[in-house]
């Protein structure tokens, strides 16, 4: 029967708590996904930070759990039918937890595809559309001279941004009065772009009151504000 030691990755970080699920991520929008929810479910978990401005998760030990080099990744002692499960994919890692505990994803089959929709939307859409404008407004592509690319991708975040505020008119939650995955995979993407991003006022966050009155609820979790310093550097 294969255990944790099978799996390479343990090797450069070590497990002290081999029985616990084993989270490999750093505290980025993607990485508190996985966080967010291990702390919202109760799961214990043994969290490995990988610095990914170190290269660390393009290393063979990491990439022989996720050859994309992406965090977050995680192995599960205790995986369908008793065996070790390692999953990458922030979106995969949530549905997982979420049907491991019963947790965050509606049992009705409508609302639980309804919730899967908004959780592919951030993945497909916020997720990269935010990136790029953390890229091109905080890093390196503010070099640039030409802002066509910032421009294009502040607008494109402003449309998102309209499409998650009417969602959210006259609702808690994305979901309505259930808090899902769906609202997981979403806060920290948004609380990034106003905070580490810095692109408050680029955007014209203040336009979508729907959307920072969701965020003011999210982040006053405790499970979320544990989940957003995991793990940190």
């Amino acid at each position: 029967m294969p255990d944790l030691a099978d799996f390479p990755i343990a090797q450069r970080w070590p497990a002290k708590h081999p029985e616990l699920i084993q989270l490999y991520s750093l505290n980025t929008p993607n990485g508190v996904k996985a966080s967010i929810m291990l702390e919202e479910t109760g799961l214990p978990y043994e969290a490995h930070l990988v610095d990914i401005t170190k290269n660390e998760s393009h290393t063979p030990e990491f990439l022989s759990l996720n050859p994309n080099g992406k965090i977050p990744a995680i192995i599960d002692p205790e995986g369908p039918g008793g065996q070790p499960l390692g999953l990458f994919e922030s979106g995969a890692i949530l549905l997982y937890l979420a049907e491991k505990t019963g947790r965050f994803l509606p049992a009705d089959p409508a609302r639980r595809w309804e919730t899967i929709q908004w959780v592919f939307f951030q993945m497909a859409s916020i997720g990269p559309m935010f990136g790029q404008v953390g890229f091109f407004h905080r890093f390196a592509g503010r070099e640039y001279e030409d802002k066509r690319p910032l421009r294009r991708y502040v607008d494109e975040s402003k449309r998102l941004l309209g499409v998650l505020d009417g969602r959210l008119d006259g609702r808690e939650w994305i979901m309505g009065g259930d808090y899902t995955i769906a609202d997981i995979a979403t806060l920290g993407w948004v609380n990034n772009l106003i905070t580490f991003y810095d692109a408050h006022d680029l955007v014209g966050f203040n336009d979508y009151a729907h959307v920072g009155a969701w965020l003011e609820r999210g982040l006053s979790r405790p499970a979320v504000q544990r989940g957003l310093k995991v793990p940190s550097r």
